[in-house]
């Protein structure tokens, strides 16, 4: 079974290259945050993206996949290749590593500077790996992201010739994401949601990776893609046909068998850029903002007393 699941990660990134230097990384860093759309594929090769994924995974390699980190920390939802919201977020609260940060998933897709986004939280990732938490969202996903823009951005960028090993080189090291977080042990972060036969945070601790794409049904592909529905007792299919649908039950559970404060979730677009359920146990948290007609992108802080508050975009 392990073989079946691991083999659906590619060998396209290479671990032996000697990793981009921490001067080399902020370069790149300090270019992309100050280059238009244009200047992008001029001034960032194939290479220098293959070199930003390859020092990447090294260092998700070495990190767990339930991460742990301890606040205050700025916890953002969905980004979906909005490069100038992105900025916007690191602007007014601050650039790591000034700031700790959590990223729940879906940087790519759907927006217009999926390339942008990607490159600098990789990047951010790889130079700052202990204050900086990049985790795995379903749009992280190859079979996802062929269809919902990533892959046709970096076939209109890079070209037809070069737009497969590139989407490639990324896929394989979103392979190595983590799925979960857990601030100061009270409060878990994730991109999608929960089953019901979640019960340990050993779960969690034991979710498989590399995999491009997570088989259905499985543990990972519930923490990618879950979402919980008003009304509902226990777990029902969900009408994305991927992960459950889930009630308010299975959230109270699970909070008091782990001992948790909150669960903090993405996933869906929600109009004030966050969204209480489970009696303010689940929170659902989104940093597009615009991404459904006028919805508010909203960001989560917590401090270092675990005092809750929203900075609005």
């Amino acid at each position: 079974m392990v073989e079946e699941y691991y083999a659906t990660a590619t060998s396209s990134v290479s671990v032996r290259r000697r990793p981009l230097s921490n001067r080399r990384l902020d370069a790149i860093i300090e270019k992309v945050l100050r280059m238009s759309f244009e200047e992008f594929t001029r001034n960032v090769s194939m290479d220098e993206i293959r070199h930003v994924c390859e020092t990447t995974t090294n260092v998700l390699r070495e990190q767990p996949v339930l991460v742990e980190i301890l606040p205050p920390v700025v916890v953002c939802g969905d980004i979906h290749g909005q490069f100038s919201d992105l900025k916007t977020i690191f602007t007014r609260i601050g650039h790591p590593p000034d700031k700790k940060y959590i990223f729940l998933g879906d940087i790519v897709d759907r927006g217009s500077q999926n390339l942008e986004t990607a490159v600098l939280l990789l990047c951010y990732k790889a130079r700052f790996p202990d204050r900086f938490i990049l985790l795995r969202g379903n749009h992280e996903c190859s079979r996802i992201n062929r269809n919902y823009g990533f892959l046709g951005e970096i076939k209109s960028r890079y070209g037809q010739q070069n737009a497969h090993e590139i989407w490639m080189l990324f896929n394989d090291t979103f392979a190595w994401l983590p799925y979960t977080a857990l601030i100061g042990g009270r409060i878990l972060c994730m991109h999608g949601g929960l089953c019901s036969s979640m019960n340990s945070l050993q779960q969690f601790r034991e979710l498989r990776r590399p995999m491009l794409d997570p088989p259905n049904p499985s543990l990972e592909l519930d923490v990618l893609w879950a979402d919980p529905q008003p009304g509902l007792r226990g777990v029902r299919p969900s009408p994305r046909k991927a992960g459950v649908l889930f009630g308010e039950d299975v959230v109270v559970k699970l909070c008091q068998l782990l001992g948790l404060d909150l669960i903090v979730r993405a996933h869906q677009c929600v109009a004030n850029g966050f969204e209480y359920f489970a009696s303010r146990k689940l929170l659902t948290i989104f940093s597009a903002p615009g991404y459904s007609r006028r919805n508010t992108g909203a960001t989560l802080t917590i401090d270092v007393n675990f005092r809750r508050s929203f900075e609005f975009f």
